[in-house]
């Protein structure tokens, strides 16, 4: 590793999430994972805690640590439980240049919503402004030091519904049925596999609090907030989500103006695809083209005024690690791929 790489550590890197964004990290060109945390696991080979790690060369020397023992670094990535980082944060901040949080704290800004959301960040005022960032929607970086990554499911959606908000196009009640892997759940997740494998049920059908991020995200790009019904659903499979929202064109507006929207959002963005005029089953977005990348597929079908558009990713890459190591090249300077896949992983 170069010795201008720059330094990061991973706060919660015991979980999913941290676990991904550590391999990430390993393999990037220009970063360097020099401090791990991980309470319960204090101490341990991170090879131990993620054996998928362990034959990696630059793995052998790394230990998880508590949070206490922190060093000063130029990023800090917290993975930490949500309702965990409040209380923490300040400590973070001390110790980075940038904070970048993958939990859900931080990411409302409506008191009201936070409260109801996040009661354990309500009573803990964040070190900082932070801001929502998706980079697909902003030019260059982040205005702030502190930035929060939008949650998977929520972030699929965005990328389903911003070119339709953005141009006026549809009107604004939506319905949105986003479905999700297990992992999505953490890796303390308290469903037994004997009840998801081969099964598919309903996660939540209303009030799932991905949802008012998705309209304040909508909103600040926009200057629209969807009047959204948000149901999420559970899939029997490790790793993915599959976005699918319907809309109502509203008059005048056709498929071409959909079709333009799609096109000037996401003609020259790296990791978010569009599917341009698919015709079979296997020609929209699914998992087997976005798990183990840091690409999210995106295609539409429109038929009279109805609108349908459908995006997948792999929560724990374009959904979490992979999105935030976007967010960090951003930030310093670096080409926004640097480190991150472009491919699936099959089968």
């Amino acid at each position: 590793m170069a010795e201008s790489a720059l330094r990061v550590a991973v706060a919660g890197a015991s979980g999913y999430t941290g676990g991904e964004l550590t391999r990430l990290l390993l393999e990037h060109p220009n970063a360097e994972p020099v401090f791990l945390s991980a309470e319960r696991h204090a101490g341990k080979r991170l090879g131990t805690v993620h054996p998928a790690l362990r034959n990696h060369p630059a793995a052998t020397g790394l230990r998880l640590a508590p949070l206490t023992e922190m060093p000063e670094v130029d990023v800090v990535f917290s993975c930490m439980p949500t309702g965990t980082a409040p209380e923490l944060a300040p400590a973070l901040a001390k110790n980075s240049d940038h904070l970048v949080n993958l939990a859900g704290d931080f990411r409302l800004d409506d008191t009201e919503e936070v409260r109801r959301r996040y009661p354990a960040t309500a009573d803990h005022p964040p070190p900082g402004r932070f801001v929502n960032f998706v980079p697909e929607l902003a030019d260059g970086a982040p205005d702030s030091a502190f930035v929060s990554v939008p949650g998977c499911m929520a972030v699929a959606t965005v990328y389903a519904l911003q070119p339709l908000f953005a141009a006026a196009l549809v009107d604004a009640r939506v319905v949105v049925d986003a479905k999700t892997g297990s992992t999505g759940g953490g890796r303390t997740g308290g469903e037994h596999p004997a009840e998801r494998n081969g099964n598919f049920r309903v996660h939540k059908l209303h009030g799932h609090r991905h949802a008012p991020e998705v309209s304040q995200v909508l909103g600040e790009t926009t200057g629209q907030r969807p009047d959204l019904q948000f149901s999420a659903h559970s899939l029997d499979t490790p790793r993915g989500i599959v976005v699918t929202a319907y809309t109502r064109l509203l008059p005048g507006r056709t498929a071409l103006d959909v079709k333009r929207a799609f096109g000037r959002a996401y003609a020259r963005t790296p990791f978010v695809r569009m599917r341009n005029s698919p015709r079979a089953p296997h020609e929209f977005p699914m998992l087997k083209a976005v798990v183990g990348s840091n690409v999210a597929e995106v295609a539409l079908s429109v038929q009279e005024d109805r609108c349908v558009v459908v995006c997948a990713l792999d929560n724990l890459l374009k959904g979490a690690a992979g999105q935030a190591v976007q967010i960090m090249n951003r930030t310093v300077g670096l080409d926004e791929r640097a480190g991150l896949p472009s491919t699936a992983v099959l089968p």
